[in-house]
């Protein structure tokens, strides 16, 4: 199945080292849990459980979805993992029944859908599930051209005695949409590692959370609230209802 189709195969692919030079969660954490309010929380794409498992801590109730289910043990692996409820979907569709207070989306995962009308479902569905005065929270870099100013790319990923890896990237800029292959040359062979994306502008996004009946209420530029300005490289944007 190709890596444009099939939902589960980042987690499948990437589960196991998913945790290692991924972002401190602490602020976000921090950030998520005032917004929270005490109300319940659904993570989509809840991963490893990175940034569910210190909301649980902090008294909240969280529920998650996941396409993975490598990705999930791995979360069931960790403390506490094992009292998260999680059903194995894909994030477009919010396959969950009840209303929560808040609803989030991290570290670019919007973006793991890769067409236009599967992020415009997961905004419509996510509006069906939040309660009155909830809020859906997205982190995504903030598309820059100059980081794909030609049709492809390569860059050399990690180079030891015993191994080599590359990364190779080739873009469809019309299409929004990127696809990646990571490849690593061993003793033991050659090793795959694909993923794509579809990327989207500030305004882009904006668009499809007014036609799903969301409205932007705040916007940073990090989860420490700084402000968030033209020249800023990802954003931390809250919708809510209209």
């Amino acid at each position: 199945m190709s890596v444009f189709d099939d939902p589960g195969l980042f987690g499948r692919l990437w589960a196991a080292d998913y945790d290692i030079g991924n972002p401190d969660p602490t602020y976000a954490v921090a950030f998520l849990a005032d917004l929270a309010d005490g109300g319940p929380v659904l993570e989509l794409a809840i991963g490893t459980g990175r940034v569910a498992l210190p909301l649980a801590e902090r008294g909240l109730t969280v529920h998650g979805v996941e396409a993975s289910e490598e990705m999930i043990a791995q979360m069931r692996a960790k403390p506490g993992g094992d009292q998260i409820p999680v059903v194995v979907g894909d994030m477009a569709d919010v396959p969950v029944e009840g209303e929560f207070r808040l609803a989030y989306l991290v570290f670019n995962t919007l973006f793991n859908l890769v067409d236009a009308e599967r992020q415009a479902d997961c905004f419509r569905n996510v509006a069906r599930v939040l309660s009155p005065g909830g809020a859906f929270v997205i982190e995504t870099f903030v598309p820059d051209p100059r980081s794909f100013d030609s049709d492809e790319r390569v860059q050399v990923w990690a180079v030891t005695e015993d191994s080599a890896t590359i990364r190779l990237h080739q873009y469809d800029r019309p299409a929004q949409r990127f696809i990646r292959q990571t490849i690593t040359f061993d003793s033991a062979g050659v090793h795959l590692k694909p993923f794509a994306m579809r990327y989207a502008w500030p305004h882009q996004i904006d668009e499809m959370a007014q036609q799903a009946g969301l409205r932007l209420t705040e916007r940073y530029a990090d989860w420490h609230r700084r402000p968030f300005t033209a020249d800023s490289p990802s954003h931390i944007s809250v919708y809510r209802v209209h």
